[in-house]
């Protein structure tokens, strides 16, 4: 039978542990607090389900866009927020517009839009901005809207790096073909910094001809099909987006000039990777695109919480709360690394 002294002794050591764990706990509490009252009673990122944020583009059933809406689900999955996807479901502005006006009626948390025309939009971004609904543009600019922020390629270093890829393959002399969207801003910069890094490095390859593909695969082949027939010495064709470069791959399969004409293409669709793979095209530019939904929506959530405050007055100042540009990068997609790209 234990003697007093080795009960008492028991005793203490549990008073002991239970005042050391009610100090723990005190402290925990205490340095809790005064974390949560240095940053103001924020203590993480978090909205409401009823905060709803909407991406609107254009060809919204194209493969293109898949990673870009994971992108921004997931940021709103993060966030706790809801999301809608909206847009034209062809290649057509008129819808585009009718779409991002009705967005605009709905009053929504914020508005991430890929332009397919960057002066027909406008006023409608500028609507919006005006009404209080925060704008952020991605992929596809509007750089004279009232937009806060651009995410997205750099467009004209992706054109240089299409040059450089095409010369790495075709050597130093050639007539080439463009096939793009010479409406589009992106397609527009793509082109030029194309075109423009070959006058520069390497003059003898020859832009022989630019044909609008209107991102659609059969226009792209029959535009393809024609350079081919017009030039029989072309040796290449650089193609701005996923559709077209499919398009041009099948042309040249059809005319039996594969490895006669080699392709740079746009973006990662299965069926842009399945011909990288076969080597129908040379090589693929491999876009942001995750990047530019999860950051879209990261920065339309903060400047929707008033999270950013560069200005006491930042709107009457005119200063931007958001960064006026993020380039979301560029990868290049071979033969070498394609396995890396296909969707798991």
């Amino acid at each position: 039978m234990p003697d007093r002294r080795e009960c008492l002794m028991k005793k203490l050591v549990l008073v002991y542990l239970v005042l050391i764990a009610a100090f723990a706990v005190f402290l925990y509490a205490a340095f809790s607090k005064d974390d949560s009252d240095a940053l103001g009673g924020v203590t993480g990122l978090h909205g409401e389900r009823g905060e709803t944020y909407v991406m609107v583009n254009f060809l919204t059933g194209i493969d293109y866009w898949k990673n870009a809406l994971k992108g921004f689900e997931d940021a709103a999955e993060a966030l706790g927020v809801s999301v809608e996807y909206r847009g034209s479901t062809q290649y057509d502005v008129h819808e585009e517009v009718k779409v991002l006006e009705q967005a605009i009626a709905r009053k929504p948390a914020g508005i991430a839009i890929s332009a397919i025309n960057s002066d027909a939009l406008r006023a409608a971004i500028d609507k919006a901005v005006d009404a209080g609904i925060p704008v952020v543009m991605f992929d596809s600019d509007a750089p004279s809207s009232k937009a806060y922020s651009f995410l997205g390629t750099d467009n004209y270093e992706a054109g240089v790096t299409a040059a450089r890829q095409m010369a790495e393959r075709v050597g130093a002399t050639g007539k080439v073909g463009i096939i793009t969207h010479p409406n589009q801003l992106n397609h527009q910069e793509r082109t030029r910094g194309f075109e423009e890094t070959l006058r520069k490095e390497f003059p003898g390859l020859v832009p022989a001809s630019v044909a609008d593909g209107k991102g659609d695969q059969l226009e792209s082949e029959r535009a393809a099909a024609a350079m081919m027939k017009r030039d029989p010495d072309l040796v290449g064709i650089f193609v701005t987006e996923a559709n077209g470069g499919v398009g041009a791959g099948n042309a040249v399969l059809k005319q039996g000039k594969l490895g006669e004409v080699r392709i740079i293409s746009f973006d990662t669709n299965k069926a842009t990777l399945d011909m990288v793979k076969s080597g129908t095209i040379a090589a693929t530019l491999a876009q942001g695109t995750w990047n530019m939904g999860y950051w879209s929506l990261m920065q339309l959530f903060h400047a929707r919480q008033e999270r950013i405050d560069p200005l006491p007055d930042w709107q009457s100042a005119g200063v931007s709360p958001l960064p006026a540009y993020v380039d979301t990068g560029i990868t290049v997609v071979t033969r070498d690394n394609v396995d890396l790209y296909y969707a798991k």
